[in-house]
């Protein structure tokens, strides 16, 4: 075996030793999380990977009761279902212009997305501005500071992506007397499904574990999405009911890892194909 061989034959050893240890340091907490939600409350406290010696699944009936999930799900799916709708369509859209047109306003909308990225929201005085315009506490509120922190970076995946779809098939709709809308909708956007399902995945997995935004911004605890609820619910039960906490963290968790699960490879094929070209 030659000596870049055998360089080879480590670095592809450390690489699979170094993601064991990753996916180890994940899974193990997960773990016990979910078999800590099926035991009692004496039991949980040894935070081990022990299975329950009795599976209590009444600990979900008390989470269901005690934390008002079902409310707190729906506030989520609503908000973020909107924002992510709302991202989609005008990301898209503003990404469609910045990457089809060749002009000084272009170039500096996509170097103003991309600095969007950087810039943190609490540089915005947006309590003040939403308090202003009256919206403040309200689902609009949320939802609207959800499109301006997530339209930047999806923004800059669609562009990326465009500039890789030829522009011989919108001259060809242009010829054909369709409008720059009409081409966009009709020509450019069926082709966006791998981009548009990766920033879909992204910003749903992003609103949905949010707990910032649902505090600060939604007035009323009958507003709060799951994760918040998970907040209120870890004050109230941490110091003598681990079990019906990892419950409720348990069920918080469960819809984006179903997405997740079902949707891992849109991810990787839409940043793969949607790679940015300078």
């Amino acid at each position: 075996m030659s000596r870049k061989t055998k360089s080879k034959l480590i670095t592809s050893l450390l690489e699979i030793l170094l993601f064991v240890c990753i996916s180890f340091i994940i899974i193990v907490p997960l773990l016990i999380m979910i078999l800590g939600s099926f035991k009692d409350a004496t039991e949980v406290t040894a935070f081990n990977l022990e299975l329950p010696k009795q599976w209590l699944f009444e600990n979900y009936v008390t989470v269901f009761e005690e934390a008002d999930l079902i409310t707190a799900f729906f506030n989520g799916i609503l908000i973020t279902v909107v924002s992510t709708a709302i991202t989609i369509g005008v990301s898209s859209l503003a990404a469609f212009i910045v990457a089809r047109r060749k002009t000084s306003l272009s170039r500096f909308l996509y170097y103003f997305f991309f600095i969007g990225t950087i810039i943190p929201m609490q540089t915005i005085p947006t309590i003040r501005l939403f308090s202003a315009l009256g919206i403040y506490g309200s689902y609009t509120n949320a939802i609207l500071l959800y499109v301006a922190i997530n339209i930047s970076f999806s923004c800059f995946l669609y562009t990326g992506f465009i500039k890789g779809i030829p522009k011989a098939l919108d001259e060809a709709a242009f010829i054909d007397g369709a409008s720059t809308i009409k081409v966009f909708f009709k020509v450019v956007f069926p082709l966006l499904k791998p981009i548009s399902m990766t920033v879909l995945i992204l910003d749903f997995m992003n609103i949905w574990n949010d707990i910032n935004i649902p505090l600060y911004f939604l007035s009323s605890p009958s507003k709060w999405t799951m994760p918040l609820s998970v907040y209120q619910f870890f004050g109230q039960f941490s110091k003598s009911n681990w079990n019906y906490v990892f419950a409720d963290l348990t069920l918080t968790i469960l819809p984006v890892f179903i997405v997740f699960l079902f949707a891992q490879k849109h991810i990787i094929n839409g940043l793969t194909e949607g790679s940015v070209k300078a």
